[in-house]
């Protein structure tokens, strides 16, 4: 036999939360080392766009081992038979080679499909927090494209008010239109044909971010039987007083509720199987989570909700530009992690109640590491090696577009020197964000959505210093290095 029927075939998957950056780059990751250990690999990836490089039928029968690196749910009864091993997307990207090492000498458990219409267990790598965490993501990641377009959108209609109409010289006619001044400010976003249209598909969309939210997270513990009971519970928290907080309740509630069902209903005769997702669990599950949203969460949640609201609207100066240091210098830490994703949620949360100040610190953290390693790469060269240099201008594109994760692999080559520069320069930049009031109504863009930013040349002043504060201080705090 040749040597290339004696290599080992590895399929592996790759998914993270948003599905943009880590996903990507666990597959580069892993492809370059199964390369440098010559082994076939095949990688599935299940990004934003979608799910590229399906893996098939074929793949599967030739395949030795599989590697799931994922921080959402993966589709695994495909894989039925197979040695697998499941680790979060993180360590696709950082033990690539322990990985393919791990495939190579087998190291993984057969994996059994389970078919049977009770509950799915999943063995969730990193614990019971991982598995609240990758819940939690793939809500969050469903939930991204309502903000996006619904809040781009709404934005797009108060730009096109503001292009039209002095809010501080409103025209006499306005005023007799609609009553009083008041009644005019309070309907701006709407004042014109083009507006008001915008404003309405835009507000359409950013209202369903909340059932998606609640009903992807139950999708994730319980799937497709918990979404409809999920999306009930959201809908609940969108239109009650306990919002994103009664939100993230509602999903959690509902999946682990319908899961219970599951038990519950193992028991009854197999002929029974079909009417099982389609009646007992949707009509059980609506009202369970009815009832349990209206008298237990609403009004306790609620309370808390509102008093959040009430805080983050009573800050103002020295308070507000402490938030937004906090908030960028957390993007910054782990740069696609679990810092990172709590302020972005806690970011994303904050669009619901109208704070828009805090997504724009958010933003701006995430923007400023990649921005500041590229500028670094470009003064000080000689703290870099051939190859950083290389790649270092790559992630101008990459910090522009909101892509933190692109200053990962300078992170994971020298964290106690890239980590802290990067961090002082988000911090600064969220800070700055706030103090110069600047707001966002999408939870994502970079560069793209300046325009519908509030405050957009203050907003980019901040992301300026920044990225130089970075640069600097990477350039004061690497050593140089010997090139070859």
């Amino acid at each position: 036999m040749t040597d290339k029927e004696h290599k080992i075939s590895i399929l592996a998957v790759t998914a993270c939360p948003t599905g943009i950056a880590h996903t990507y780059m666990a597959e580069e990751a892993l492809t370059q080392a199964a390369k440098d250990k010559n082994c076939n690999i095949k990688v599935e990836t299940r990004g934003s766009g979608g799910t590229k490089n399906e893996i098939t039928e074929k793949d599967i029968k030739n395949a030795d081992f599989v590697i799931i690196a994922a921080d959402t749910n993966v589709p695994l009864d495909r894989f039925d038979g197979l040695k697998l091993i499941e680790v979060p997307v993180s360590d696709g990207i950082k033990q690539a080679d322990k990985l393919i090492d791990k495939a190579i000498k087998g190291e993984g458990k057969i994996y059994k499909a389970k078919t049977s219409s009770s509950v799915k267990e999943k063995k969730s790598a990193g614990g019971a927090g991982h598995a609240v965490y990758k819940h939690l993501m793939n809500g969050v990641s469903h939930m991204i494209p309502f903000v996006v377009g619904g809040g781009i959108l709404i934005a797009i209609a108060f730009l096109i008010d503001s292009m039209t109409f002095d809010i501080n010289n409103i025209p006499e006619d306005l005023i007799q239109q609609f009553g009083s001044e008041d009644a005019v400010k309070a309907a701006f976003g709407t004042l014109t044909p083009a507006s008001e249209m915008l404003k309405g598909i835009g507000g359409l969309a950013f209202n369903l971010m909340l059932p998606i939210l609640a009903g992807f997270i139950a999708m994730s513990i319980a799937d497709r039987p918990g979404l409809a009971v999920g999306v009930v519970g959201g809908l609940i928290a969108s239109t009650g007083k306990s919002g994103f907080l009664g939100a993230l309740a509602a999903g959690f509630l509902a999946g682990y509720f319908v899961k219970l069902l599951m038990l519950v209903f193992a028991k009854l005769p197999k002929a029974m199987d079909g009417i099982k997702p389609v009646l007992l669990y949707p009509v059980i599950g609506i009202l369970g989570i009815g009832i349990v949203m209206t008298f237990v969460i609403e009004p306790f949640v609620g309370i808390i909700n509102i008093s959040l609201n009430q805080a983050l609207d009573s800050m103002s100066g020295t308070s507000s530009i402490i938030l937004g240091l906090v908030l960028g210098g957390m993007m910054a830490i782990d740069m696609g992690g679990p810092f990172n994703k709590a302020a972005y949620v806690f970011g994303t949360a904050s669009i619901t109640s109208g704070h828009y100040d805090i997504m724009a610190a958010v933003m701006m953290g995430g923007m400023i590491p990649p921005c500041g390693i590229a500028l670094s790469t470009l003064l000080f060269r000689n703290k870099y090696t051939i190859e950083e240099r290389k790649t270092g201008p790559t992630n101008f594109v990459m910090g522009l577009s909101f892509i933190t994760e692109g200053a990962i692999p300078f992170a994971a080559s020298d964290p106690l020197r890239v980590l802290p520069a990067c961090i002082i320069g988000s911090a600064l930049g969220g800070a700055l964000s706030m103090a110069f009031g600047c707001t966002l109504m999408a939870p994502h863009g970079g560069i793209f959505v300046f325009p519908v930013v509030g405050n957009p040349w203050m907003y980019l002043l901040a992301l300026v210093a920044g990225t130089i504060v970075s640069a600097v201080l990477l350039g004061i705090f690497k050593k140089k290095v010997n090139n070859v």
